[in-house]
């Protein structure tokens, strides 16, 4: 089910509008912008390309209704962006990808993402919420001082264990694994990620070290649903890979759509939310303080030193989680509560 949108004032949508093109993607005159959309908020996106106008930037507006519809429905349907909008991506200043938030958090595992990236693009995708932020400037530095700090803590660390109340025990290794902070503010040549409410560490975590049990309590994307899943879903790893995914009917789901596409077996993502402000029951709850997210699949397209190869990238997040190093023993989040 697609969220409701609400009513918004003009003045609501061109406040929300000039966060993303002046604050988070910092849109100068001459830019080429391209603004990639669905049916459902293309209206986003059109006032998002008169701000864009207005400080001089040549904004493009890309309706991709036709491949996110399918791509919900069938995660096996091609996430590439067809040639045309990959040759428009790959010769932009900026891209916004204002769509459904799953299908875009999916989309950044593309190569088109990558190339855009490597041309020193700023990319991200627009949360939903749009008008309705109640988030400022501060905030969004808030958001980003807090992926500084917890990055900084784990440089040159080795190992760490994450807990869950529903059950998660599982250590990983990140040892010779850049971080990737995924934060509002968008750099040239920065890995897409959603704005504005989002922040998020990640890492490609060791593909072959990863071992102990996964309990995803949160989001779960590639199964339909869009907030939190009704049973919890249990992955038992060793080895790094998933050996037996437990639980009911989305639990079922979930190895039907992994089980047909090649590299899917590998938990190829640690990562952990750096914000106060995004949303809990939504897929931006993997940007949220006290979330741990993990994901099978794809991690060589977006994060530094990743090896595993696939089509699909297929995150799950772990609710009320603790975060310990075990080199020191320090925590990045213990029972949920952030501690640095």
């Amino acid at each position: 089910m697609e969220p409701e949108q609400e009513a918004r004032s003009e003045s609501e949508m061109r406040k929300s509008a000039e966060l993303i093109v002046d604050v988070c993607f910092e849109v100068k005159e001459g830019d080429t912008v391209t603004i990639i959309t669905d049916n459902r908020r293309k209206e986003e996106a059109e006032m998002l390309a008169t701000v864009v106008a207005e400080r001089g930037g040549w904004p493009v507006v890309a309706n991709n209704d036709t491949q996110v519809r399918r791509g919900l429905q069938d995660t096996l349907f091609p996430m590439a962006p067809p040639r045309n909008l990959h040759t428009a991506m790959v010769n932009s200043d900026s891209i916004i990808i204002v769509t459904n938030l799953e299908w875009a958090n999916r989309f950044a595992h593309v190569a088109a993402v990558r190339e855009a990236v490597d041309r020193n693009a700023r990319i991200g995708s627009v949360e939903e919420g749009f008008g309705r932020w109640p988030i400022s400037v501060q905030d969004i530095e808030r958001t980003m001082a807090n992926a500084s700090a917890a990055i900084a803590r784990l440089s040159g660390k080795r190992r760490v264990r994450v807990t869950s109340p529903s059950g998660t025990d599982v250590e990983v290794s990140i040892e010779s694994r850049p971080a990737l902070a995924v934060v509002p503010v968008k750099d040239r040549g920065a890995m897409m990620g959603p704005v504005p409410l989002w922040g998020e560490v990640a890492y490609a975590a060791v593909e072959d070290q990863t071992v102990g049990r996964i309990v995803v309590d949160g989001n779960m994307l590639g199964i339909g649903v869009p907030g939190h899943v009704t049973n919890p879903i249990t992955w038992h790893v060793e080895g790094g890979q998933w050996q037996a995914i437990e639980g009911k009917e989305e639990a079922e789901r979930l190895r039907s759509v992994i089980e047909q596409v090649d590299g899917t077996r590998v938990v190829g993502e640690f990562a952990f939310g750096t914000s106060d402000f995004a949303p809990l029951g939504s897929p931006s709850e993997k940007g949220r303080k006290g979330t741990v997210h993990f994901a099978l699949g794809d991690n060589q397209n977006c994060y530094p030193g990743g090896q595993n190869v696939s089509k699909l990238h297929l995150d799950g997040v772990c609710l009320n989680a603790s975060i310990q190093i075990l080199d020191t023993g320090e925590y990045i989040i213990k029972d949920g509560v952030w501690q640095l």
